[in-house]
């Protein structure tokens, strides 16, 4: 179908777009490259620093020892490995040829395996598996088939809450597996018990002390979610903080007090940020324990005798970690750690210490590990940077752009350490979600660019992005969608008035919603823009809403608007880069995964075939074992040295 689309089918037209063919075609293991010129070997040794760079992510403390499990790659994806202390070898425990995205133990069976989260090509149909360290085999643990994920296992051991799709593929029923008598190794796949038939989006977040209970939460969308207590014997849900209606409230982080009277939970209820707010169970009166704080908080832990709770703050794309005590938790003390990002915080089963994974503009991902007493901070892993010094990577500037309502759009700045005489050409990443956010961690793309090819990048948080307050969320929902493109303009505006910077000579990068931005950009401001690469990006709302998988349609119905409606139909067709394609001028290069199923191949496909029967240069590079991004390090290493020469090609002259 790649090159014979008949873009009536798709749309409802009946009118069929002109298709030219790609002038080469050629495989590289997995990889199908259209019209991309054979890499040379400079490219190949300039990026593999680059992409050799590699993280490590906090995944569980070991539960009867002093050892931490994590992620990270050394080989071709992404496995397992555990680390026995700061600074010691990483162990891998597992070697499959796709990527382990997720890893935890089982309290009771810690010390014999661990489970594990893998899904097949990219398809993020995600299964849950039990390694036996004893024999080193795996068990499957889910049905093999359907979506599977928000993996939570039991405080005490012994039991699993997760949602899965395995009813009717579109709603994340309620879960809950026991562990067989003779351990988890002996468990039968798909033998979980569906304790609650739901629909939409839903995920266990925390387990009562006594295993009875699930706080499970129900999302709508960004804006939009509902907290509930969850008896698993029955299936009974009670909502907590109910509102009968009258106001919509979005629930972040949240967890259950282990004495069973509180929730502590993050919530923009009469805020436009996510506050800390602690909930008494037995009166349902509700503290709001950061009244003044204008920033999301973004994660929460607790200790299991619940005398310490953590929490992380998300301050304009930088981490802050919090410790209190729970008896006093406004008098919280700042843990002393350098600008960046953080994620998988949590406590080990004696409420000594404090795992995380941390990210800054000049180091990737590594586990670091909090003395909650001391609030002493102890690096564990040390991930290589391709054997490039850490102090070379560039630290961003946090920069604004008035838009055209006078609104303020953030932005991060990175700009050569030794930029040419002549003005610098610009890239702008423009990152997905849209409820997401650029932030101040490591990305060696980024990196890459700026040191390599002496280009400035600038990497914006439109309007729609998280971070920023309730309001500024909202700013480009339904018929609101091209305020965001107007964005990129106000920035282009700001490089224009730049001295030091090319305004004639300005890419633009980004994937998944940040690909629709490029194709976006490309066709209202054809005059502005140099080239762009779409990476897996949405070219028209209305097939993707159709095409997408069927469990993710609602969510993103709340975000674009409702294709079945038509007038939303005809304002999604009127805004969408496949029907302004005839103002692209500029040089494309569209990378997308096969298996993708939130933004389907077909995404890729229709624009490719549009934007050459209008005569205009593409590059297509399709993978065929990757989905919503390529994974694999293979694949990503061609990704990032084509990506390389298309800028060299297009944007450098």
């Amino acid at each position: 179908m790649r090159h014979g689309v008949v873009l009536g089918l798709l749309l409802g037209f009946s009118v069929a777009v002109p298709v030219a063919q790609a002038q080469t075609r050629r495989e590289l293991g997995t990889l199908t490259l259209e019209d991309v010129p054979e890499i040379p070997r400079r490219i190949v040794e300039r990026t593999a620093q680059y992409t050799n760079t590699r993280g490590a992510l906090m995944m569980d403390f070991d539960p009867d020892g002093d050892g931490v499990l994590l992620v990270t790659r050394f080989g071709d994806s992404a496995q397992v490995h555990h680390v026995a202390g700061p600074g010691m070898d990483r162990s891998q425990w597992t070697f499959f040829p796709e990527p382990v995205t997720n890893a935890g133990y089982d309290v009771k069976d810690g010390s014999t395996g661990f489970f594990f989260r893998m899904d097949a090509g990219g398809s993020e149909f995600y299964q849950y598996h039990w390694m036996d360290r004893a024999t080193g085999r795996s068990t499957l643990l889910t049905d093999g088939a359907s979506r599977n994920q928000s993996w939570l296992p039991n405080h005490n051991g012994g039991a699993v809450a997760f949602v899965s799709t395995a009813r009717n593929k579109k709603d994340f029923d309620i879960h809950v597996l026991e562990r067989p008598s003779n351990g988890w190794a002996t468990a039968t796949a798909g033998a979980a018990r569906r304790v609650k038939d739901v629909e939409g989006q839903w995920a266990p977040l925390d387990w009562s002390a006594d295993g009875k209970t699930l706080l499970v939460m129900r999302y709508v969308s960004i804006n939009e979610s509902y907290l509930h207590l969850l008896t698993v014997a029955d299936g009974t849900l009670k909502e907590l903080n109910p509102t009968g209606g009258k106001k919509k409230i979005a629930y972040g982080a949240a967890v259950l007090d282990p004495n069973g009277a509180h929730v502590w939970f993050a919530s923009d209820e009469n805020a436009e940020f996510l506050r800390l707010t602690r909930l008494d169970l037995a009166t349902g009166k509700k503290e709001v324990v950061t009244p003044k704080l204008n920033w999301d908080v973004t994660q929460l832990a607790i200790t299991r005798d619940g005398a310490t709770l953590a929490y992380v703050v998300n301050e304009g794309g930088s981490a802050a970690l919090y410790l209190a005590a729970t008896s006093d938790a406004g008098k919280a003390t700042r843990v002393e750690l350098p600008r960046g990002v953080i994620s998988g915080v949590q406590f080990d089963r004696a409420g000594a210490r404090l795992g995380l994974t941390m990210s800054t503009s000049q180091s990737s991902a590594d586990v670091q590990v909090v003395d909650v007493k001391s609030r002493a901070v102890t690096r564990w892993t040390f991930s290589e940077t391709g054997g490039i010094p850490s102090q070379t990577f560039v630290t961003p500037s946090l920069e604004e752009a008035p838009s055209f309502d006078k609104r303020k759009i953030p932005f991060w700045f990175y700009a050569p350490r030794n930029p040419p005489k002549k003005p610098t050409p610009v890239i702008i990443f423009i990152h997905g979600g849209p409820e997401a956010q650029a932030t101040a961690g490591f990305d060696p793309t980024v990196q890459y660019v700026v040191n390599e090819l002496g280009v400035a990048a600038v990497v914006p948080n439109v309007r729609g992005s998280a971070g920023y307050g309730k309001s500024y969320l909202a700013l480009d929902n339904g018929a609101k969608r091209e305020d965001s493109v107007k964005d990129i303009g106000a920035v282009l505006d700001w490089i224009g008035k730049q001295p030091g910077l090319d305004k004639t000579r300005v890419a633009v990068f980004g994937g998944s919603y940040g690909g629709y931005m490029v194709l976006a950009s490309m066709t209202t401001y054809p005059e502005r823009i140099r080239c762009g690469v779409d990476v897996v990006g949405i070219s028209n709302f209305v097939t993707f809403l159709k095409n997408t998988e069927a469990y993710r349609q609602d969510l993103r119905r709340a975000e674009y608007g409702d294709e079945r409606d038509p007038k939303m139909k005809a304002l999604l067709e009127k805004i969408s880069p496949m029907t302004n394609a005839s103002r692209i001028k500029a040089p494309l290069f569209v990378i997308q995964g096969k298996n993708d199923p939130r933004v389907p191949v077909t995404e890729a496909e229709q624009m490719v075939a549009t934007v050459r029967g209008n005569k205009g240069a593409v590059w297509y590079l399709v993978a065929a074992d990757e989905g919503h991004g390529f994974q694999k390090k293979k694949n990503r290493d061609v990704l990032t040295q084509s990506v390389s020469l298309f800028f060299e090609t297009h944007l450098l002259p």
